[in-house]
């Protein structure tokens, strides 16, 4: 796996009940997985001698980011070896252009949208669906980087000027954002999961429910249905992650992401069959796993560093509390260094009734970054 963060963490995790081991290219020693893993390599993932340094003698070579410059993936490829998922596919959750423009030419409903070269083309793009909009660099935003809402041509040109290569879309009225993780083979199988809600805040997700509340049958089967056509049809190899605006007028794809997700991490406990395990089933050509839940309602809350770039004193105590207070809460640390908006581990609540989970789950991601109960969730 190119990168040691928590997804090649977790997917660490998930290998050794599989009788696999994950070598890891870490960018430095300290990353997450590096710290737990045993085969760990460090080097440039921009830096294709170390990337074919470490290629030799793998399976198969995925990722747990989206980073590695296509090109260099394509080398790999050129050399004989197995990637998953290939340069072919991940271009498309690499570059904002090149996936919108293969979903519209498979008439996937999406937000309307156009390249941006110039003021001139952004005033034209205005002037057909009209301001707000959202302009997205191409390559390499997430968690809200990248991504600037502009409500006039003054507001934009700082952005333009940057010399950033840009979309711009039209800024979609939305009920709420949703998800939907499937998985695809190189056999072509197919498994995919309940769609869940994401819950955001200034562009980062906090909080996932899964199943989504109170989302109708038909429009749940048709997300689940877009998103292995989506998988089919760009020829991905293991995670798919589908990011939806639900809006009045039915579904828009927003974002994809071709490894393991952020809204399928409640697939650890809320899953007979979680997100890591399914990846490698995948990758690996091995069948793939059922996804039926293991109960009536998971909710996953991400924490999220606060404004100390250092662990914050007593988290070890407030684990042990955590533990004692909420027991059925499932505590998961990336061993990452604290920042602000950083995502820094999860926890997970499961159980029956909506609103108990979701309150424990709040509650404890809340003692735990803060140390009070007081206000409850903040989600």
């Amino acid at each position: 796996m190119v990168g040691a963060g928590q997804l090649a963490r977790m997917t660490h995790q998930a290998a050794i009940a599989l009788g696999q081991s994950v070598r890891m290219l870490a960018d430095t020693a300290d990353d997450g997985a590096a710290l737990v893993a045993h085969d760990v390599a460090v080097g440039d993932y921009r830096s294709l001698d170390d990337l074919r340094a470490f290629a030799r003698g793998c399976d198969v070579v995925t990722f747990d980011h989206e980073h590695v410059p296509n090109e260099h993936i394509a080398a790999l490829e050129a050399d004989g070896a197995n990637v998953a998922p290939s340069s072919s596919a991940l271009r498309y959750a690499q570059d904002k252009q090149a996936m919108r423009e293969r979903l519209t030419e498979l008439g996937v409903p999406c937000p309307r949208w156009a390249p941006i070269a110039s003021t001139e083309d952004l005033d034209a793009f205005a002037a057909r669906v009209g301001w707000p909009l959202v302009l997205k660099a191409t390559r390499g935003g997430y968690d809200g980087k990248g991504v600037w809402v502009v409500g006039n041509a003054l507001d934009a040109a700082a952005v333009l000027a940057s010399g950033t290569p840009l979309i711009a879309e039209e800024k979609v009225a939305i009920v709420r954002e949703l998800a939907a993780d499937v998985a695809r083979s190189p056999f072509g199988q197919g498994a995919v999961w309940p769609v869940v809600e994401t819950v955001q805040r200034d562009g980062i997700c906090v909080e996932v429910i899964a199943p989504a509340p109170d989302l109708d049958d038909e429009l749940a089967q048709q997300a689940q249905a877009l998103a292995l056509r989506i998988a089919h049809e760009l020829g991905v190899t293991g995670m798919l992650a589908v990011e939806l605006f639900q809006s009045q007028h039915g579904l828009l794809v927003n974002e994809l992401a071709m490894r393991p997700h952020n809204s399928a991490h409640w697939t650890i406990e809320g899953s007979r069959t979680s997100q890591f395990e399914q990846h490698l089933r995948a990758v690996l050509d091995y069948p793939l796993g059922v996804t039926t839940p293991t109960a009536a309602w998971t909710v996953m809350v991400n924490l999220l560093g606060g404004p100390a770039d250092v662990t914050p004193s007593g988290l070890d105590e407030r684990v042990h509390h955590l533990m004692a207070h909420w027991p059925d809460v499932k505590i998961h640390l990336y061993g990452k260094q604290f920042r602000p908006g950083r995502k820094v581990g999860h926890v997970t609540a499961l159980g029956a009734d909506l609103a108990t989970v979701r309150r424990r789950a709040g509650e404890a991601a809340d003692y735990l970054m803060n140390g009070d109960v007081a206000g409850g969730s903040t989600r």
